[in-house]
């Protein structure tokens, strides 16, 4: 089941001054949640919240406060034993800056950065910082990207795509009802998972082409650029696609296997993603459930009504 806990600064005896509060917040973290050395802005008075949502194995959280600095040292990994990845998005106006795996990092408002609790790391930001985790066990994100240390430390763009949804989904996750589900449990964590790899980049186009080299990868680009183009387009095939591009059929589908997705899988993906976004989007309000699914490339409501649920785990209409 999902749950939701708060732990706050405002919990704390009132009659403690700012160091004790503080001291005692301090102790209560290590004690319940992470080992982590965190430091507080000396202008303006303590206070730190953080709000976590379990869902599965993965936590959805946010903190928010006047904590100015968090440095995790080896001893601290060695105190809690803590292995996971954290997904760190900036929400506020400040800059969060910080350093790990050889790689300094700074994320503005809206950016994001992969960072591990089993390697040392720190992070400063201004007098006063909020931002969220999306927490991942090293064995649950490892097992879906082998290679997903690579990504860490490296700043992802307010702009991107996947990481705009992925905000998205967890907001909804976090103020919905808690989930009950075992299957929507697991259906839930996945599509976390799934966006992460698309959000660092461990998933998708850019690792597609890190795996091939010369002629294969131009040309699989090319076949990847096609289908993003045409997706919403009812009559796109393998065949139309090798046929625009001067190949044949069967290429086609030996490049997007090297891939471990294939033509109809990816079609379909790009398709329920411009359809979850557009029923996302307020200026398309008027319009019908079955006109967004013709835009996006469904011929058959009733189909992609099965697929949006099988996808997301919820109905198109309740996205609205």
């Amino acid at each position: 089941m999902s749950r939701k806990t708060v732990f706050s600064s405002a919990q704390l005896p009132s009659h403690l001054n700012d160091r004790d509060r503080f001291s005692l917040w301090q102790d209560i973290h290590v004690a319940q949640i992470w080992s982590v050395e965190y430091g507080i802005s000396e202008k303006l008075p303590f206070e730190a919240a953080i709000e976590a949502t379990a869902v599965g194995s993965l936590v959805l959280g946010q903190m928010s406060g006047t904590i100015k600095h968090a440095t995790r040292k080896a001893s601290n990994i060695a105190d809690d034993g803590n292995d996971g990845y954290l997904l760190l998005i900036n929400k506020s106006d400040t800059l969060l800056t910080g350093a790990q795996a050889g790689r300094d990092y700074g994320v503005g408002q809206g950016e994001a950065v992969l960072v591990t609790a089993s390697e040392a790391l720190k992070m400063a930001g201004a007098d006063s910082n909020m931002w969220i985790n999306v927490v991942v066990p090293r064995a649950v994100l490892t097992q879906a990207f082998p290679q997903i240390d690579d990504r860490l430390a490296l700043k992802i763009g307010a702009e991107n795509e996947a990481l705009d949804l992925l905000k998205r989904y967890c907001q909804l996750l976090e103020t919905g009802r808690p989930l009950v589900s075992p299957d929507l449990i697991a259906h839930a964590t996945e599509t976390i998972v799934d966006l992460i790899g698309l959000v660092t980049g461990a998933k998708g186009e850019p690792a597609e082409l890190a795996g091939l080299r010369g002629l294969p990868a131009a040309r699989l680009q090319a076949v990847l650029a096609k289908i993003a183009d045409n997706f919403s387009n009812p009559g796109i095939s393998a065949q139309n696609v090798a046929q625009e591009l001067g190949l044949s059929a069967r290429y086609v589908h030996d490049l997007l296997q090297e891939t471990g997705i294939s033509f109809s899988e990816r079609v379909l993906e790009l398709r329920l993603q411009r359809a979850h976004r557009m029923l996302s989007q307020r200026q398309n309000g008027e319009m019908r459930v079955s006109e967004i699914a013709m835009i996006s490339g469904f011929s058959d409501v009733s189909y992609f009504n099965r697929c949006f649920r099988r996808r997301f785990g919820y109905t198109p209409t309740s996205v609205r």
